[in-house]
């Protein structure tokens, strides 16, 4: 039986290759996603996740890359309404960027935090509010991982294998046993899937 634990939520967002991918060699090169991103499955899913959540914490590069596309869709001519609410809602929540190198945030309702990233979120559970979502921030979401601290783990699985790059699992994380709560199978074989840490 799940147990939630009490208060906020920590939920992940992550886009897997079958054999455990979240990039490519180059981290930059989005190509291998795009098919699957706009399905269906993909975009409901992403609104089951945000739509609970009221601060997005992001690590650096991702943050460039979500806060520099996704405002840019917000009355863009033919964007799918689900794309323009997430938009919407990610220019509009509380922001929290985890960063050594950035000193002031470039983006409208954004903390910057250089702090290790446990004690950031265990600051953020203490505070009032809905979901914390990690947005497809690989290094944020293994430390939090590492440290025990994800509520929930949702992943997109795209049909796909990419043979190199780096993986989202990696040896030595602490056991800990997860129900499936949410899964999906939409076009091209994409499968989003929502597992609770049961505590």
């Amino acid at each position: 039986m799940t147990q939630q634990s009490t208060g906020r939520r920590v939920v992940t967002n992550m886009s897997l290759s079958i054999d455990g991918r979240y990039a490519k060699t180059d981290p930059l090169d989005m190509s291998w996603v795009m098919p699957y991103a706009v399905t269906d499955v993909a975009r409901d899913h992403l609104a089951s996740l945000w739509e609970p959540a009221t601060t997005a914490l992001l690590g650096r590069v991702n943050a460039e890359g979500f806060l520099g596309f996704w405002p840019t869709v917000i009355g863009a001519e033919g964007a799918d309404p689900r794309d323009e609410a997430f938009a919407k809602w990610l220019v509009d929540t509380d922001k929290v960027v985890m960063s050594s190198t950035l000193d002031e945030a470039p983006w409208e309702r954004t903390t910057i935090v250089d702090r290790p990233t446990a004690d950031a979120v265990a600051d953020l559970k203490a505070t009032e509010g809905g979901d914390i979502l990690v947005l497809s921030s690989a290094s944020v979401i293994k430390d939090l991982l590492a440290a025990d601290l994800v509520d929930r783990l949702a992943l997109t699985v795209f049909p796909i294998v990419l043979g190199t790059g780096p993986r989202l699992f990696e040896d030595g994380l602490p056991a800990g046993e997860w129900e499936l709560t949410r899964e999906a199978a939409g076009a091209h074989g994409t499968l989003a899937l929502a597992y609770d840490r049961v505590r």
